[in-house]
């Protein structure tokens, strides 16, 4: 037996849990800021109908629109995964707010279909890096047990930003007379409040003033990485790289299908305007917003039983991949509320599915890697998002039909987690060579 593969079977420490808490004050940022994120990512899934009518959009205009944010979003991404292995979570995070903030305000100076894609282009640049950043935050402040649960936590604060959205844009539109511009300001400005918290709070734990030595000892309790560091042409050549990368491939756009245009198809489909969508909306938000905490919470508790890092994962994910499997048949159903809950149930399970996703960087690869590593696979994802967005556009202006696209979704997961087994079947973490 290997000794990565004896890791994977080694029992979880008994270190008693600490009295201190203030990771999960940091957690509670991520959450925050994963919101805000969705909200400024989602106007413009909220917004559709309106935006379609202001600059005269067609199908495949706004599948132009959102593939321009996606490419931004995936050049970033892999950009961001670097920058925050070399500067830190602390630097990292108020680079990427404070570009996407600023590019989220200029949306309300746009007057044309190609000012607003610059300006998506400049939103998906600055919002890439808030995963990569997040997770390695989450890698610093948390031991291996606890990952998955706290990346479900903040995870879920993307679905926190999507139950505001709808019901805030609406309100802040009509409250300025149907201008739909004043809500980017607005939501804009008012977010800078987290830049000032997470500048005042965020540190290392080692360095932290708030973190009691016992903690500090909970947080550091697994096996210390190794020293070398990892170069790019290291990371790449792991199969481990691309479990996760081409993982990421095959889910990540079927959520950004949900988030850009399941507004517009709850519109279509059950005659529902900017006003009324907005609960069917919350509902499907909320029921992402468990499965993002249970998902992680999942894998975690097999882990204290004695299971596997491998086996905990991988039997959470084939949970979920059969609990988005209904999504296929949603366009037959006409009942509204039953169409939410099946569609409720698949972004459930994405989000759990993602909470255990997200963690393997951090299973797998000492912290010096795991930014570049998400990166990458973030980058790749993007690339998904982007060819799925023109096949999108395509299918709904030249057949104006979901079904081909749900079909697509229902099968993406079970296609992601066969890939995850191939490439990575025991999850064991790399060995890295000295240079």
């Amino acid at each position: 037996m290997t000794s990565a593969e004896a890791q994977q079977l080694t029992p979880v420490s008994k270190i008693a849990p600490p009295n201190g808490r203030y990771r999960w004050v940091i957690c509670s940022l991520l959450f925050a800021v994963t919101a805000i994120n969705y909200v400024d990512r989602q106007m413009i899934g909220v917004l559709k109908p309106v935006l379609a009518s202001d600059l005269h959009w067609t199908e495949i205009d706004y599948a132009n629109v959102v593939f321009w944010f996606q490419a931004a979003y995936a050049i970033g991404y892999i950009g961001f995964g670097r920058f925050v292995d070399v500067v830190g979570a602390r630097v990292g995070y108020a680079v990427a707010f404070a570009i996407w903030t600023a590019a989220h305000i200029a949306h309300g100076a746009v007057n044309s279909i190609t000012q607003f894609a610059m300006a998506r282009f400049a939103l998906g640049i600055g919002e890439s890096g808030n995963f990569p950043v997040a997770i390695r935050a989450v890698t610093e402040w948390f031991p291996a047990r606890e990952r998955a649960f706290a990346i479900g936590v903040f995870n879920a604060g993307a679905n926190v930003g999507a139950i505001v959205t709808p019901l805030l844009v609406p309100w802040l539109v009509a409250l300025y007379g149907g201008n739909w511009r004043p809500a980017f300001v607005i939501t804009g400005v008012v977010s800078l409040v987290w830049l000032v918290a997470w500048v005042i709070l965020y540190r290392s734990p080692a360095k932290h003033a708030r973190v009691s030595p016992e903690e500090l000892a909970w947080i550091e309790q697994d096996p210390a990485d190794p020293t070398t560091p990892m170069r790019w042409r290291d990371i790449i050549r792991f199969r481990e790289t691309w479990a996760y990368a081409a993982a990421k491939f095959c889910i990540d756009p079927v959520w950004w299908f949900y988030l850009f245009w399941l507004p517009g198809y709850l519109g279509e489909r059950y005659h529902l305007d900017l006003k009324s969508f907005g609960p069917p909306l919350v509902v499907v938000y909320l029921m992402s917003d468990v499965g993002s905490v249970v998902g992680g919470w999942l894998s975690g508790r097999m882990m204290k039983a004695g299971w596997s890092v491998n086996a905990a994962r991988k039997t959470t994910m084939l949970i979920c991949a059969c609990a988005i499997l209904p999504i296929f048949a949603v366009q037959s159903i006409d009942n509204l509320w039953t169409a939410v809950f099946i569609i409720g149930l698949a972004t459930a399970g994405h989000q759990a599915f993602s909470a255990n996703l997200y963690t393997l960087p951090s299973d797998l690869f000492p912290r010096s890697a795991v930014g570049s590593v998400i990166g990458i696979g973030g980058a790749i994802g993007g690339v998904g998002g982007m060819l799925f967005s023109l096949y999108i556009g395509r299918v709904l202006q030249e057949l104006g039909s979901y079904a081909p696209i749900f079909l697509v979704a229902a099968a993406a997961y079970f296609a992601a987690l066969l890939i995850v087994q191939m490439l990575s079947p025991r999850l064991a973490r790399v060995s890295i060579a000295p240079v």
